[in-house]
């Protein structure tokens, strides 16, 4: 009874001052419609989320329905028949408001009738191909806004969701929505945001890389500092984290800000799984991350200056294998580069059963081709295959592109400098890393600055009742996400 009154809250007196209190609830969002409602002399305000209200349902129900009512007796009997349930509590229309329900305010009533209203998608549950997991929703957003929004919602059932829309375009008027949890936030964040949207003037957006180009602070740089995802699961995890969504119409995709380096390498499936496997999986990505970075390089170096490092018990693998070859090492790691590349493009761009076969019978001949014509070794086809693997563990598609370019230039320095180049290299990289931020947010954090404590969730996936705390780079406005989870475990010692 005690947690019953604690939720309570009688409604006003006037509908003014009841639509007021429901509008301040869900902080002045955009999606959120307040109509007027007459029928005869009775007045009223129809209240609702479009984003979750079935609009033609609503209108079948009140709107044409009330063409055949006669007088206020007759309304009023009507009414009663078709609400799902009266009410004088506040708190539960907002609860019922978020489910997808319309409230109905009518003048000099003490009730208010709530309608079962939920807007029912037609779109199966589909998951996106570039974001597979084996556990958890399987869910996607599709290229309807308002539907995304819905699914959102229906994970996310709180009056602090704030949806704010804005329109870009000066001819195509695309309608864009930042999504945030209102309590969570940092204001100062979501004003930044909202400024740099609302400044793109661009006659189309065509997809949600022309904002992203637009809105970041190093436009030049080769990393990504938006995360792109096509789940809603995950929107809603980084919407708890306190985090922002940008969300464009006819765009499958939401852009996540601000995110750091390392939240490129987390996958849904880290916590869908015991925290061991979530720890070494990500482990396996940072390494793949390394991997396709430096493996080529160091190839190149290896044969090219510093043969002596090569265990002897290799030189004479090794040295047979390079035998013959025309070409030096950088040459043999572009061209088997160049090659897995136009592959796996080709793979992308034809229908999926031709493209899988393109992928593989192309790679088997291809490979043995070369390597029986004398253009490449065995050795580097070796190292090439295995850093092409690597590079499609990384879980962001962006990122992958991004190690994928830079491993080049880094090959470039390995044939000129050897390991001298590749250090110098790497350290360029560092530093370009270590002077980013996405919207005051350090790009390495919580790694430069150092905060160990929320390492706990960057490199490695400690147990969830571990991870009490939100990042502190995000400021948000509350810090805590979770209490003592297993206090039962103590109070049973």
């Amino acid at each position: 009874m005690t947690n019953k009154l604690k939720h309570y809250k009688q409604m006003y007196t006037t509908i003014k001052r009841n639509v007021t209190y429901i509008v301040q609830t869900f902080n002045e969002t955009d999606d959120l419609v307040c109509d007027d409602f007459q029928f005869q002399k009775q007045t009223g305000k129809i209240i609702y989320l479009d984003t979750l209200t079935d609009e033609e349902k609503l209108d079948k129900m009140l709107g044409k329905a009330f063409q055949q009512r006669k007088d206020i007796a007759c309304l009023h009997t009507y009414l009663a028949t078709v609400a799902i349930e009266t009410t004088d509590d506040l708190h539960k229309v907002v609860s019922q408001l978020t489910k997808g329900s319309c409230a109905l305010f009518l003048r000099d009533e003490n009730k208010i009738y709530l309608f079962d209203t939920p807007l029912e998608t037609e779109r199966s549950p589909e998951e996106p191909e570039n974001e597979r997991t084996i556990r958890g929703s399987h869910l996607g957003f599709v290229e309807n806004l308002r539907t995304n929004i819905f699914f959102i919602r229906q994970r996310v059932k709180s009056e602090q969701l704030r949806i704010k829309y804005t329109t870009l375009g000066t001819e195509s008027h695309r309608n864009i929505a930042i999504v945030y949890m209102n309590n969570l936030a940092n204001k100062d964040t979501v004003k930044e945001i909202e400024k740099r949207v609302k400044s793109i003037t661009i006659d189309s957006v065509f997809a949600p890389g022309f904002i992203e180009e637009c809105i970041e602070e190093k436009p030049l740089s080769p990393f990504p500092q938006n995360l792109y995802t096509e789940r809603p699961d995950r929107v809603e995890a980084h919407l708890m984290e306190g985090r922002i969504a940008v969300m464009s119409e006819s765009s499958t995709d939401a852009i996540i800000l601000p995110v750091s380096f390392f939240s490129f390498f987390q996958s849904p499936d880290d916590y869908n799984n015991r925290f061991y496997a979530g720890t070494v999986f990500r482990w396996f990505r940072l390494l793949s991350f390394f991997g396709t970075l430096l493996l080529p390089p160091l190839y190149i170096a290896l044969v090219g200056f510093h043969f002596e490092i090569i265990p002897f018990e290799l030189v004479s693998l090794v040295k047979s294998s390079i035998e013959g070859v025309p070409f030096p090492p950088f040459f043999e790691a572009i061209f088997m580069a160049v090659t897995v590349e136009l592959i796996r493009e080709a793979g992308i761009r034809l229908p999926t059963p031709i493209g899988e076969t393109i992928g593989i019978v192309g790679g088997l001949i291809i490979g043995d081709a070369v390597v029986n014509a004398g253009l490449v070794s065995n050795v580097m086809v070796i190292v090439i295959a295995l850093t092409a693997i690597m590079s499609f563990t990384i879980p962001s598609y962006e990122l992958g592109n991004t190690v994928r370019i830079l491993s080049l230039p880094i090959m470039i320095s390995a044939s000129m400098l050897g390991f001298a180049g590749i250090v110098l290299s790497f350290l360029f990289i560092v530093i370009h890393l270590c002077k980013m931020e996405s919207f005051g947010v350090a790009y390495l954090s919580p790694l430069a600055p150092l905060h160990i404590r929320e390492l706990t969730d960057a490199i490695a996936r400690f147990p969830i009742w571990m991870l009490r705390k939100r990042p502190a780079e995000l400021r948000t406005q509350k810090t805590e996400k979770q209490g003592k989870s297993r206090e039962w475990f103590y109070d049973e010692q």
